[in-house]
């Protein structure tokens, strides 16, 4: 409330009061006809409402500072942490102030739950929202599309109620400190409360960052009270002697004992710094007689129970080094999962780092109480190094250091797969690069054997070893459209189509592919949506993986078949929005697709080998049997066509390999697509010759070229470079149509042709390139442009140059 709103409505308040109190005065007069009655009267009221006024004016000042207006730079101020994203909203979606973590993170214009993550996460922060306005908390965990993961805790705030608080921490494969503070604020929190175990957690700074109901009925004497950003130290009291109580009891309550466990973030690079490391502060009865049992396992067995229960991977080591105690996620973590403790920690790491750790034990066990880590390899996983956090304790038996370890396996998978992909993008590229520079080969060794065959006929004795090396030369091609396929760089014609009629045209070859022994099967789904695809490179894909299944059954021996043979089933699904999303996949996007689905019944994959089985080359096969081409050819034509492939296998239960294919819709008032189109006519047969300016980089090919031309009928004047061909048209050169490479050195073939257009702008252009035309027209831009794969043939040069002279005469 404005101090000028306030100061108004008291006046209106005095006047009231104050016309009141005459209109009563009047009436005892009326009533009475008393003078001295009257008297009384008035001097008792005004007493009365010279203290109401003394009141009204003390309690004013409190009236204004409760109602003040927040000042929120300094609530900003507060909550700036490098380590975590904090904002605050209204209840009406609007940001109310955010540190600069938020708005790295997520950028100035989001506000939440509107953050630029994934449509799943999206979802999960609506709920969280929703619990938040309900309940008063709400945890959710969120993903972007670069694989980014948050932990979001949002908690209903402000004197009405009305803001919401969201604190977005970053997590990795673990993250111990976010699980720890979902915990105390669950069910282990309730658990250590009966247990009479006060946990807390707590920042470097002493300031609290969650706390268990059993801690805060404790401390303030109300289990609901939010302990977030409480001051731990304020809440005990250090009375006579060194004896600590809760500073609510005032010396009237028991003495407690304090336990330390630092809880390392992984997640954070200075991790190892304890001004920067949280705490796990456990708050006990010294009446429970924690750590004052013998020796062994019984030292402590309060704290061993607590330590079992908790997502930290801890342990227990006596001053000899011999491990007394380690929960089930430091066994997990160490790769023992379901395994009893080792005698001594040093058995968990691999020869060389025992005497390191041994040695660290013995320190951390013998000096002052103090914490550090040590990069050790477990035997588990000896070619990765993990960091184990010690820590000396006292006051716990024969128990001296504490040891904690977190589970990595699912940070290593993590790692792995970043790793793989980008060793298959490197492959990729080195593969495109190579298939490029090997079909301008292929090109001059088909061109050239084209030349001869036209001088010999059959019956000549060098006719037959002409067309063997044109069919090798042939079969080399097929194996660069697989590596560009791979690489996603092949040229695609795209059809919209449906998945069944592609299924139907390529089940007979299948038949006689795979054999009689083998079943097939073929089932499909009703109502499935049409894909955008190239028909022959999808026939592709079902081909390779019916061969791989029929490979993988001959080599187990058969299963599941009628005759003992195996069963191979061929099938299309429907899948819809609502499925996707009941997936929880964070790789396929939510939307609607037609599914593929190549199921055997052979052995199996291992796990070890499923996934790298879209590697290129990568083969189980023996030598000679196999390119190890087949499975990646098939994953660059789905990733090229805008789709996804899966993998599940169970050794000796068969493999199923599933292709989803985005459903195609078409845009209102598009045009048809030339899948569903009326057939188009023939192209005009080319027969008026015409002068042809080619450039080309490479001597075979361009010799090849222009003898196929020239033989043709056309004029051929050839350049060796962009920057010969551009100077032919600079000093007035008339040419029909410019056969260009796409790559060249210093001046490309898409630069030559910008700047000829200068000269003649209607001049058509025809290039020829080993990758994509896809991807070459999204480079190029430019218009009345026409492209040519290679390798290709003399008679596939000749025609397309007349077809391309043809469609320019007749436009």
């Amino acid at each position: 409330m404005r101090p000028g709103v306030q100061k108004a409505g008291s006046n209106a308040d005095l006047l009231v009061v104050a016309v009141a109190l005459l209109l009563s005065v009047l009436l005892v007069w009326l009533a009475s006809g008393d003078a001295v009655l009257m008297a009384v009267f008035l001097a008792a009221v005004l007493a009365f409402s010279a203290v109401a006024w003394s009141l009204s004016r003390r309690r004013a000042p409190a009236a204004e500072a409760e109602f003040a207006l927040p000042d929120w730079s300094v609530t900003v101020a507060g909550i700036e942490r490098p380590d975590m994203a904090v904002a605050v909203t209204d209840r009406a979606g609007r940001m109310t102030c955010a540190n600069s973590a938020f708005e790295n993170w997520f950028g100035p214009a989001g506000a939440p739950p509107s953050l630029p993550v994934l449509p799943a996460s999206l979802e999960r922060l609506a709920d969280a929202t929703r619990r938040a306005w309900r309940d008063g908390h709400g945890t959710v965990e969120i993903a972007n599309e670069d694989g980014v993961h948050w932990r979001a805790d949002v908690r209903r705030a402000g004197r009405g109620d009305d803001f919401l608080v969201w604190r977005i921490t970053p997590i990795g494969a673990s993250d111990p400190v976010g699980e720890l503070v979902a915990q105390l604020d669950g069910k282990l929190g309730r658990g250590l409360s009966k247990a009479g175990i006060a946990a807390a957690l707590v920042d470097p700074d002493g300031t609290i960052r969650a706390a268990s109901a059993g801690f805060a009925l404790r401390a303030t004497g109300d289990p609901n009270t939010d302990m977030t950003g409480a001051d731990f130290v304020a809440l005990l009291s250090q009375e006579e002697g060194e004896r600590i109580g809760w500073a609510r009891e005032g010396g009237r309550g028991g003495a407690l004992v304090l336990y330390h466990v630092p809880v390392a973030d992984p997640d954070r690079a200075d991790d190892t710094d304890p001004n920067t490391t949280p705490s796990l502060m456990l708050v006990v009865e010294a009446s429970q007689g924690i750590g004052t049992g013998g020796g062994g396992t019984g030292s402590a067995p309060h704290l061993e129970a607590l330590l079992s229960q908790l997502p930290l991977g801890l342990a227990m080591a006596d001053r000899d080094g011999r491990l007394l105690f380690a929960n089930p996620a430091f066994m997990r973590a160490a790769g023992q999962e379901g395994q009893e403790p080792p005698t001594y920690p040093t058995d968990l790491v691999v020869k060389e780092d025992k005497r390191a750790l041994s040695e660290a034990i013995r320190r951390f066990a013998q000096g002052p109480a103090a914490a550090g880590d040590l990069a050790i390899r477990l035997t588990s996983q000896p070619d990765d190094p993990v960091s184990l956090s010690l820590a000396g304790v006292r006051g716990l038996g024969d128990a001296a250091v504490l040891l904690g370890l977190t589970d990595t396996s699912e940070e290593m998978r993590l790692k792995r797969q970043v790793a793989q992909a980008t060793k298959m993008q490197a492959v990729g590229q080195l593969a495109g690069g190579v298939a490029h520079d090997f079909n301008n080969v292929l090109t001059a060794i088909l061109g050239t054997c084209d030349l001869m065959l036209m001088r010999h006929t059959p019956g000549d004795s060098d006719y037959d070893d002409i067309q063997q090396i044109r069919a090798n030369s042939n079969r080399a091609a097929s194996l660069t459209r697989q590596l560009l396929a791979f690489s996603r760089q092949q040229t695609l014609r795209p059809e919209v189509i449906q998945v069944p009629d592609v299924v139907a045209d390529v089940s007979q070859m299948l038949r006689r592919l795979i054999g009689e022994k083998i079943q097939l099967a073929v089932t499909h789904d009703r109502d499935l949506g049409p894909v955008r695809a190239d028909p022959t490179q999808l026939e592709q894909v079902i081909v390779n993986l019916c061969v791989n299944a029929r490979d993988a059954m001959q080599s187990h021996g058969g299963r599941g078949g009628g005759d003992g043979a195996g069963k191979l089933t061929l099938a299309t699904r429907r899948v819809t929005t609502t499925d996707v999303r009941a997936m929880r996949s964070e790789i396929i996007p939510a939307g609607e697709y037609t599914a593929l689905i190549v199921e055997d019944t052979g052995g199996g994959i291992p796990p070890e080998i499923l996934g790298k089985i879209f590697e290129p080359f990568f083969t189980t096969k023996e030598q000679g049997k196999g390119t190890g081409l087949g499975l990646s050819t098939v994953y660059g034509i789905v990733k090229q066509s805008g789709g996804f492939i899966f993998a599940e296998s169970e050794p000796g239960k068969g493999t199923r390999f599933t292709v989803y294919l985005p459903v195609h819709h078409a845009a209102p008032g598009s045009a048809p697509d030339k899948a569903i189109a009326a057939p188009a006519p023939p192209p005009t047969q080319w027969a008026g010759g015409g002068s042809i300016l080619l450039v080309e980089d490479e001597d075979p090919v361009r010799i090849v070229a222009e003898r196929a031309l020239t033989r043709q009928g056309y004029q051929v004047t050839c350049a060796r470079d962009g920057e010969e061909g551009l100077e032919l048209v600079e000093e007035g050169g008339k040419f029909d149509l410019v056969v260009s490479d796409v790559v060249m050195p210093t001046l490309d073939g898409p630069a030559m042709a910008r700047e000829i257009r200068r000269f003649a702008p209607d001049l058509p252009v025809l290039f020829m390139s080993g990758y994509a035309e896809e991807q070459l027209r999204k480079q190029i831009g430019i218009a009345n442009a026409w492209f040519m794969p290679k390798p290709f043939s003399v008679q596939q040069l000749s025609e397309k140059v007349g077809e391309v002279l043809a469609q320019t005469v007749k436009g």
